[in-house]
């Protein structure tokens, strides 16, 4: 192989190709990727070469960048993953329309029987306070059992179903339609760096789907190996990172104040009542609240290189688990 030109990144070099397992049958592979931190640099100083600047200052510049929300020079940098996930995990992923997408085709080949079993830890109960999430406290047991029975049963009906009618030659368009979410499917997704700081933000937060948080947070560790100065600033400044209303700011205001080169702190206290004259509703006092109480040692979404395998772990697995002797193909 000739030795390339273009910049590289040690760490994306490390897991490049590798593919690391996410819930029961999914992954996440990092397959190709385009530029590194010091390519956001070059884009944002224009007239600087590769390898001129200072790590430090290479970071400084990031930091700048990242702090007052200049996305243009990061949009520079491309990382091309290839995914697996349940059917209704991608659907909430397909969402982000900023990136390139190539998913498998059920039209074209045939669909591997693998469908997402939760945890026990992870079916639980409907939450009171928020209808698009669980409450956090998981079912009794032998509703656990009886759900497992349940979906095996559906799943043999399906499976059943769908290797019945694509071996009466029916269009396999046709023969997936009662197939379950739950099914695995699998894609190409490329994306740029701004595009994907984004995605990330909204989907390693706890508010997130759990099972969209994990491949979050194996994708948030295959960031930090590809451009680990653009993950560093994105922790600090969108992970760990508040966002202040205006009403917030002036309700500080009257706690602290700048003097001189010095902030200085007044004995006051700002209540329900002191924060609601300054325009914030219960929500939005709840929200405050819950940003300053929020502490604690930053995520590091540390990959979990032992995890790691070979393209020909899943490719074996999946072809296993295909209806026919047809192979499946991407």
């Amino acid at each position: 192989m000739a030795e390339t030109k273009r910049p590289t990144s040690p760490g994306a070099e490390e897991i490049l190709g590798l593919y690391f397992p996410v819930l029961d049958h999914g992954f996440v592979s990092l397959v190709d990727y385009l530029g590194t931190d010091e390519c956001i640099e070059r884009a944002a100083r224009v007239s600087y070469g590769y390898g001129t600047r200072q790590r430090s200052a290479t970071r400084g510049l990031l930091r700048y960048l990242r702090r007052h929300k200049h996305t243009t020079p990061s949009e520079m940098v491309e990382l091309k993953f290839h995914c697996c996930m349940p059917m209704f995990i991608a659907r909430q992923w397909i969402r982000h329309r900023t990136a390139s997408v190539n998913e498998y085709s059920g039209r074209y080949s045939l669909i591997p029987m693998l469908f997402y079993t939760p945890e026990e830890a992870q079916l639980q109960t409907q939450s009171k306070r928020n209808n698009q999430g669980r409450s956090g406290e998981a079912v009794e047991a032998q509703i656990y059992g009886e759900a497992r029975r349940r979906w095996e049963a559906l799943r043999r009906d399906s499976t059943d179903a769908y290797t019945w009618l694509t071996g009466q030659e029916v269009a396999r368009e046709l023969a997936r339609i009662d197939l379950p979410l739950s099914t695995y499917t699998q894609w190409y997704w490329k994306v740029d760096l701004h595009n994907l700081l984004h995605f990330l933000t909204l989907r390693v937060d706890a508010h997130a789907q759990w099972e969209i948080q994990a491949y979050g947070r194996v994708m948030a560790g295959m960031l930090k190996k590809v451009a680990p100065l653009s993950y560093e600033a994105w922790i600090d400044y969108d992970v760990c990172g508040a966002h202040l209303s205006r009403g917030e700011l002036d309700a500080f205001r009257t706690l602290l104040k700048v003097d001189g080169d010095a902030l200085v702190g007044s004995a006051g206290k700002l209540d329900r009542a002191a924060l609601g004259e300054h325009g914030l509703a219960k929500r939005e006092i709840d929200e405050l609240y819950a940003k300053l109480a929020a502490g604690g040692p930053a995520p590091d979404f540390e990959l979990d290189m032992a995890s790691a395998k070979p393209p020909e772990h899943f490719a074996e697995r999946f072809a296993a688990a295909v209806p026919s002797g047809e192979k499946p193909t991407e």
